[in-house]
């Protein structure tokens, strides 16, 4: 499956944005998804994730309450809605695919490695 992230850009910090990930090569049902984003000088690090139905979600604390995670496997779309935003928001936000097989109730990984493909990133600049 081929990932391509976009929606990034510059804002203000108390802005919005909204981040998409488009699928093609495959459908995307029957893969559990997260963004992940490394900030200048950082590691990349987990920001949100979500099972194969969307049925569970998973957040790291920095962006709970701001940021929601959603998909439409219809549409072979992963989206992340970033609201409140901060400086320390800023960072290159990369979507990823696990592919979990028949393993339905496979856990959702907060790992780098857990994920078997990778979007090419969008640049987040929230602005002071």
């Amino acid at each position: 499956v081929q990932l391509q992230a976009s929606g990034g850009g510059l804002v203000q910090a108390g802005g919005s944005l909204r981040l998409s990930c488009a699928a093609s090569g495959r459908t995307i049902s029957s893969y559990h998804m997260a963004w992940f984003r490394q900030a200048p000088g950082k590691e990349r690090e987990f920001v949100a994730g979500i099972s194969w139905s969307g049925g569970r979600t998973y957040y790291t604390d920095s962006v709970k309450g701001r940021f929601t995670i959603s998909r439409d496997n219809a549409k072979n779309t992963m989206y992340l809605q970033m609201s409140s935003l901060k400086p320390e928001d800023t960072a290159v936000y990369y979507c990823a695919a696990d592919d979990i097989g028949p393993f339905a109730y496979a856990v959702v990984g907060v790992k780098e490695e857990k994920y078997d493909y990778w979007g090419q990133g969008t640049l987040v600049t929230v602005s002071s």
